[in-house]
């Protein structure tokens, strides 16, 4: 199903490129290069009709996205590169960094294969609590809750409040309504209990979904791989915005020691939890720069200009997912014109 925002989106897309114009305007808009933002890549989901689906696209996308890209002049590069290419005002051509958030085994399984075949380096951004089982996937176990149930009892400060599950209609509709609850009502410290205890009175099992995501030997493996780059992503993948500021810093802190302890090595880059407008801001900027990544990005969606040298810590992306599993909608973020469109106009896109 398409949410309205969703299909404007997906309109302008269409308007840009069957009009022409964004290989026009690339030579003036299309920046110096790109960094993209996968989260999983598998062939065979788990529930192809998901409410996540979004976060999901097939490994044959990625192939043709890479070729297609490689076949307009891009060359694919570390994140250690990228940072030297931006520094340096883009010397070299279009280059891009491929990125993956919370480490999803299918990124080893079904994606490396796909960047071997085309030397293409990645960079994994790891929240240690994910794979630990101290913090949870919780958008996937909100999905389960509401797919289980055709009426949902949700106690809330103001009460208990009843959800009606009873059709796909409406199962979107209290998908939205947890999201929204968990994100937005509820504490981001509080969230974890309020969802297990959601979880055990609707029956759900919690830690149904850790296979989801790799376990330390298979991150340790990845990091061994001539490709792959290990980056952090928080320790416990929560809100920055909604924490306190020694909470915050610990979460962006603590990630470096944790990793360095599994690894061996302390993560140079960071990628923020979510990423948007309401979990990240100049405070949060602030704390990656102070903790001394040498990169971090956001989910804002933008092309890399060469004035990001003096916003390494809050780079944007372009989101390659299953919503816009297009090689041409891809090519058409890339060369920029739609840059401006997703940021009230702006094409430097930092905070």
């Amino acid at each position: 199903m398409i949410d309205g925002g969703e299909a404007i989106r997906k309109l302008a897309l269409n308007v840009v490129r069957y009009t022409g114009l964004a290989p026009l305007a690339k030579p003036f808009v299309g920046g110096i290069g790109a960094i993209l933002m996968l989260h999983r890549v598998t062939a065979t989901p788990e529930k192809p009709d998901s409410v996540n689906r979004h976060l999901n696209i097939a490994p044959e996308f990625l192939d043709a996205v890479i070729a297609d890209m490689k076949a307009n002049g891009y060359t694919f590069v570390t994140l250690d590169e990228a940072v030297e290419r931006i520094n340096a005002g883009g010397k070299g051509g279009q280059f891009a960094a491929i990125t993956a958030d919370d480490a999803y085994r299918d990124n080893m399984t079904e994606a490396l294969p796909v960047l071997e075949k085309h030397g293409a380096p990645v960079a994994i951004y790891v929240a240690p609590g994910l794979i630990n089982g101290a913090a949870d996937l919780w958008w996937e176990v909100v999905e389960d809750i509401v797919s289980a149930r055709d009426r949902l009892l949700l106690t809330t400060p103001n009460g208990p409040v009843t959800i009606d599950c009873s059709t796909p209609g409406k199962k979107l509709q209290a998908f939205a309504r947890l999201h929204d609850y968990l994100t937005l009502e509820v504490r981001e410290e509080d969230q974890r209990a309020v969802l297990r205890e959601l979880a055990r009175s609707n029956g759900i099992e919690l830690d149904a979904r850790q296979g989801m995501l790799m376990n330390w030997d298979e991150i340790r493996a990845m990091a061994g791989h001539p490709l792959v780059t290990i980056g952090a992503h928080t320790v416990n993948h929560r809100n920055l915005k909604r924490l306190s500021e020694a909470d915050a810093r610990h979460e962006v802190d603590d990630v470096r020691r944790i990793l360095q302890a599994e690894l061996g090595e302390a993560p140079r880059h960071f990628a923020y939890p979510y990423g948007y407008a309401s979990a990240v801001g100049g405070r949060e900027v602030g704390f990656a720069r102070d903790a001394g990544y040498a990169s971090a990005v956001t989910t804002r969606h933008g092309v890399l200009r060469a004035e990001h040298a003096g916003f390494l810590q809050a780079l944007p992306r372009i989101s390659v997912n299953g919503r816009y599993q297009s090689v041409p909608h891809i090519r058409t973020m890339l060369s920029g014109v739609t840059t401006p469109l997703a940021n009230a106009g702006k094409m430097l896109v930092t905070i």
